[in-house]
């Protein structure tokens, strides 16, 4: 298994698939409305606390509770969730409900203040990015894992490109295109590529941390 992680900007290089930012509009395979997650598509791993029912959100519109662990934000133990993207359609509004539903179960939200509410935002701005970028440069995500210890969240998302995700370096806000990874290297405290070798693809990774 080898990680790339990010160069210094004087070796980054041109990009080679960077995200054209948040919006989920006009990406293939996004769809256009929010939906569910089903139990089927998704499972709960290292669970160890039971969730409280007021701890998903009210909404109609939110996806339903997939599993039952919480872990506050300041825990200790470590606790994911997997989502597979097989057959999907939508699949950046459903990543993101899905890393909704986790950060409730989890005690990022709801935010008590702005900075909380910032650091649960952060989250779901890289988690669209990192599917985005997926759909865009590696024809579409396979599978997004996000994982959670202590006060760090961990989102990976896996797919079968062979690219090599890096921000656009120099960076030019007013340029269409190529801000996905320079928003993720701005928002995240490291981030990287995962391959292992013998298999097609990769999991680029990205990690933030809960307001202190």
């Amino acid at each position: 298994m080898s990680t790339t992680r990010p160069c210094s900007p004087g070796d980054r290089g041109p990009e080679s698939s960077g995200a054209s930012g948040a919006s989920e509009g006009g990406v293939p395979g996004t769809g256009e409305s929010e939906g569910g997650v089903s139990a089927g598509q998704a499972a709960v791993i290292g669970t160890s606390v039971p969730s409280s029912p007021s701890a998903a959100p009210s909404s109609s519109s939110s996806p339903s509770p997939v599993g039952e662990g919480t872990a506050p934000a300041g825990g200790g133990g470590r606790q994911g969730r997997r989502l597979s993207f097989d057959d999907q359609s939508g699949v950046v509004p459903l990543a993101r409900d899905f890393t909704r539903q986790a950060l409730y179960a989890w005690g990022w939200l709801p935010s008590a203040t702005a900075d909380q509410r910032a650091a649960a935002e952060d989250v779901l701005l890289v988690v669209s990015e990192l599917v985005t970028n997926a759909c865009l440069h590696a024809e579409g995500p396979d599978e997004l894992l996000i994982t959670c210890e202590k006060k760090v969240i961990r989102l990976e998302v896996s797919d079968r490109g062979t690219g090599q995700p890096a921000p656009r370096t120099p960076h030019q806000a007013g340029r269409p295109g190529g801000h996905g990874m320079f928003i993720v290297q701005r928002l995240c405290l490291d981030w990287g590529v995962v391959r292992t070798p013998g298999v097609a693809g990769k999991r680029v990774w990205a990690e933030l941390a809960a307001p202190a």
